[in-house]
């Protein structure tokens, strides 16, 4: 009887309360929306909110970052959960971002007719697995993480019925996120061969002495597969080409919940199983997520700049494409670990630039989603003279734009970038830091030109607004006379390539025009809804804190979380 009382693990509820309250509000949400009428729908989402609300402050406790739980009892030290510092920060930002994202998304599921229950049950559980995964310590509780957060973000990217492009994203988000897992089970399942372990730090140390060549090739292959399936969820190229059909399709609230918690729970990821887990095979890893870091920030830098303004929904593709780019500079910081004498201080950098990230992307997809309540196709064209109709909202995202862009009066943007520049610098990372340079400078101007264009008045747009109408008038007659069809002519009506609904103004896009809203230039400007407000207000509130005492994340770059 005592040898089976020796295998019963004590949980830590304190430790775990995070993910726990999220999941149990989870819950809770979708049996309350069983029995609320259709009228009060609304209420879960302030229960929602309430209910990260309440996750987040359980973090208080956590401060400390000495909570470890679900031991083993052969071995106190060996754990699966551990709150550590790490932990508590990474848990912070998701489940801040995914505060915001709820404030966003409270009128989105209206004006979209999202169905309020499964709607706010998905979010809440995706948010709950993405807040379990950096305080994973074995390989199985992070794959079982990784998947708690990536299937409900499936569903959510297609709720959105009968929308063409909200199915095809979901259906390619699903696919490539199943293949990459695939993979990447693999490469644990290998892992797990060679080491006969799941728990990191036991990996870590069996890895440093295999007694069998044969073992240490089936580990490396191990290693490189497991990467592949972070890779994926990082968007880091050339595992990125499912993100700019995602953000279009998905509703934006989602789209800017997987810019930036999805990217959380991929590097949080990535961080453990290769700084925790594989130290020894730094020289596999650190050379192949230093390639990754620059073709990523390149490949997406390089697309964002090509982003044509009139083209429907180039706004979201280009905040797509930049979230690429970002992700190549979160990757220095991993990369410089896999040279540097002490990683757990190189991954300060990443952690200390993707807090500074995840408030001003998500300010940014905030006021895109304001805009596209009257231009639902969201060109950049349709941001012109933004100050003039919406000067706050045009105000906030300058300031969005200049902090990832990294320049003043965004200086926590700038201060950002040069932790993971001298990261680079400091692991003997020469070239990365020059490919990141040479970077940043492609991404100041389509930053600049965007931000040029809120600030246009009529007058200095009017030769290129006439143009555009002409274009506009001369490919509907040029459709007229070819005798195309009623889809067709919708199709030719917008531009070359886009249906009636992927611009919203078809039968599709009408839905995500709320009733009596006008467009762009017209009037009267469609009320802005309060929790939409305030979700921008926050964001901004957060990024000129940040901008006017930096000390505040760059205090994660020099200190060691893990």
């Amino acid at each position: 009887m005592s040898s089976v009382t020796s295998l019963v693990q004590s949980v830590d509820w304190v430790a775990v309360a995070p993910p726990t309250v999220t999941a149990v509000v989870a819950l809770a949400v979708l049996v309350a929306d069983l029995f609320v009428p259709r009228h009060r729908k609304p209420l879960l989402g302030w229960c929602a909110i309430g209910g990260l609300a309440l996750a987040a402050l359980s973090l208080l406790p956590l401060v400390a970052g000495d909570r470890r739980t679900f031991c083993l009892t052969t071995d106190p030290g060996v754990c699966s959960y551990a709150a550590d510092h790490f932990a508590v920060v990474i848990q912070f930002l998701v489940l801040a971002g995914a505060l915001l994202t709820a404030l966003l998304s409270v009128s989105a599921v209206e004006d979209h007719r999202l169905p309020a229950g499964e709607f706010w049950f998905l979010l809440l559980s995706s948010a709950a697995g993405a807040a379990l995964l950096p305080a994973s310590r074995d390989l199985a509780t992070l794959v079982i993480a990784l998947e708690v957060a990536s299937l409900p973000a499936f569903a959510l990217v297609g709720l959105k019925r009968g929308n063409r492009l909200s199915s095809e994203a979901a259906l390619k988000f699903f696919l490539s996120s199943v293949a990459a897992t695939a993979v990447m089970l693999l490469g644990v399942s290998f892992v797990y061969g060679a080491t006969g372990s799941l728990h990191l730090s036991r990996v870590a140390t069996a890895l440093t002495d295999l007694p069998d060549p044969q073992l240490a090739t089936l580990a490396t292959a191990g290693v490189a597969l497991t990467l592949v399936g972070f890779a994926f969820k990082t968007a880091a190229v050339p595992f990125h080409f499912w993100v700019p059909d995602t953000y279009v399709g998905a509703p934006l609230p989602i789209a800017a919940y997987l810019s930036v918690i999805g990217k959380a729970v991929g590097f949080s990821g990535l961080i453990l199983v290769t700084v925790e887990g594989f130290p020894s095979y730094a020289d596999v890893w650190g050379p192949a997520v230093a390639v990754l870091a620059a073709l990523t920030m390149t490949v997406g830098n390089v697309a964002a700049l090509r982003q044509a303004p009139e083209r429907a929904h180039s706004a979201v593709r280009l905040l797509a494409w930049s979230s690429v780019g970002q992700a190549g500079y979160l990757l220095v910081p991993i990369a410089a670990a896999g040279y540097a004498d002490d990683a757990a201080h190189a991954i300060g950098a990443t952690v200390a630039y993707a807090l500074m990230y995840a408030a001003v992307n998500l300010g940014a997809f905030g006021v895109a989603a304001l805009v596209a309540r009257t231009s639902p196709a969201n060109r950049i064209s349709d941001y012109r003279g933004l100050v003039a109709r919406r000067p706050l909202a045009a105000l906030a995202l300058g300031f969005f734009l200049l902090c990832l862009a990294g320049l003043p009066p965004g200086i926590i943007g700038l201060f950002a970038k040069v932790t993971v520049f001298s990261a680079a610098v400091d692991a003997g990372l020469a070239w990365l830091a020059v490919v990141m340079a040479v970077n940043v400078v492609i991404a100041l101007y389509y930053y600049l030109q965007w931000t040029a264009v809120l600030f246009r008045t009529a007058g200095e747009t009017a030769d290129a607004e006439e143009a555009v109408e002409a274009a506009a008038g001369a490919r509907v007659k040029a459709g007229a006379r070819a005798g195309a069809g009623a889809g067709s002519g919708a199709e030719a009506g917008s531009e070359p390539g886009r249906g009636a609904g992927a611009d919203g103004e078809g039968p599709e896009g009408a839905l995500t025009r709320p009733a009596g809203a006008a467009g762009p230039a017209g009037l009267p400007q469609a009320k802005v809804p309060a929790p939409l407000a305030a979700a921008i207000a926050l964001a901004a509130v957060l990024g000129i804190v940040l901008s006017g005492a930096p000390q505040l994340v760059l205090r994660f770059a020099s200190g060691a979380l893990l």
